[in-house]
């Protein structure tokens, strides 16, 4: 297996098209804060606005995802980007409005274009031969570490030494960019069957529920990142270590999940999906209780780094899984789901370590939460063997039942 099949004008123009809607994304939690810090309760106002921003995503992912056309999305698409730059654009024009204000344009900045994500995924997978949509996935991956290793550095360069407005600015700049991109891109995908959901007629809503286990997965899979990015400046601190630290250590983590989304897409995996999605989550955990356990910088960075390595292989494999589990149809609303269910884990677990933060030490707030990812992992995984054999059951009946006709047939 390799990257060959991926190596192509149009993925070139999708790469592009996806750079601009997501960077605006990773850079917003962290532009938001440095926009009102300089106001009375700075910091804590940050923090809402920006939890103002992510409620937006979790709310519009799956409510928006839900109604993609997959035969034409592209102007529902651009109408929510065209939206969602205009939220950026309201943050960095009016800083100093009323803090209601400001979490309506983020609300506004982050539900828009939240089925952006989805879609643009779905449409990559139609853009290659499907034996190298892994290499495609791996492909996404790789962009999107390279954004989020770059995002931060970026909004604090230009916060700090320009205002605090730019990074918001150039957040709908790079969004109002990607509208353009969408028009160079196929109108939209093969829906599967004429309903758009399954070749059975099966209403999407119901499809998408029966997909669960493999978003439970997905959330635990992102918790436990959030889980290392919020706790770790706090970690640092207990052991001693300059929290100055927490940004190269993090972007390390960003490059070691660049590099195992590239290492993962080079060759095929020996094993079930879920059982690799298992290994690696469980195995990711295991990284970061590592880092919180022994109190040596080099450590600490080598163990974030194999945990993105490790966590980058995770998410491709819950991805692969949708496409296994979802018909065509509802594949876009499939990925926005898991969007949102992903950034619920990273929000859930983020909430109980800062909770935990209070009244324990920050190593034991990371090991609370890396319990809580490890249920929802086992959770995930149960649910999948409890359909493969619900799945595998229905086969079994509809062979029989086709037998007993065709006998039935023969003896009349």
């Amino acid at each position: 297996m390799t990257y060959r099949d991926v190596v192509s004008r149009q993925v070139l123009t999708w790469a592009c098209t996806a750079i601009g809607a997501r960077m605006p994304v990773a850079m917003a939690p962290l532009a938001l804060v440095f926009l009102v810090r300089e106001r009375p309760g700075g910091y804590s106002l940050g923090a809402v606005i920006a939890a103002a921003y992510v409620l937006g995503e979790i709310v519009g992912a799956p409510v928006l995802g839900m109604r993609l056309r997959p035969e034409r999305p592209r102007g529902q698409l651009a109408a929510g980007l065209v939206l969602g730059a205009a939220g950026f654009l309201g943050l960095g024009m009016f800083p100093g409005a009323h803090p209601v204000v400001l979490a309506g344009f983020a609300c506004l900045a982050g539900a828009a274009p939240a089925a952006a994500t989805g879609a643009l995924r779905t449409l990559l997978g139609s853009l290659v031969p499907e034996r190298s949509v892994a290499q495609a996935l791996s492909v996404e991956s790789i962009l999107m570490a390279v954004v989020w290793a770059l995002s931060p550095a970026a909004v604090a360069g230009l916060a700090l030494g320009v205002a605090a407005r730019v990074p918001l600015l150039l957040a709908a700049g790079l969004m109002a960019s990607s509208v353009g991109g969408l028009w160079l891109l196929p109108a939209g995908w093969d829906a599967g069957g004429a309903d758009g959901a399954d070749g059975a007629g099966a209403p999407v809503l119901r499809v998408l529920v029966g997909a669960w286990p493999v978003y439970v997965t997905g959330a635990a899979s992102l918790a436990v990142l959030g889980l290392s990015e919020l706790v770790l400046p706090a970690l640092l601190e207990q052991r001693g270590i300059g929290v100055g630290w927490s940004g190269p250590l993090l972007t390390g983590m960003a490059v070691g999940g660049g590099l195992g989304a590239f290492v993962h897409g080079l060759r095929g995996w020996p094993g079930l999906l879920r059982t690799r999605s298992l290994v690696l989550t469980l195995g990711t955990s295991a990284c970061v209780v590592l880092a919180a356990l022994i109190p040596a910088t080099p450590v600490i960075a080598v163990a974030l780094v194999a945990g993105g390595t490790l966590q980058s292989g995770a998410m491709i494999t819950r991805n692969l899984s949708l496409r296994e589990v979802l018909p065509p149809g509802a594949l876009a609303a499939g990925y926005s789901v898991m969007y949102a269910a992903a950034g619920a884990g990273y929000a859930a677990t983020g909430s109980l370590a800062g909770a935990l933060l209070k009244v324990a030490a920050p190593s034991t707030a990371i090991l609370a939460g890396a319990v809580l990812t490890a249920l929802l992992t086992v959770t995930g995984w149960w649910g999948e063997v409890r359909r493969a054999g619900r799945v595998a059951r229905g086969v079994d009946v509809a062979v029989v039942r086709s037998a007993a006709k065709s006998g039935a047939s023969k003896r009349s």
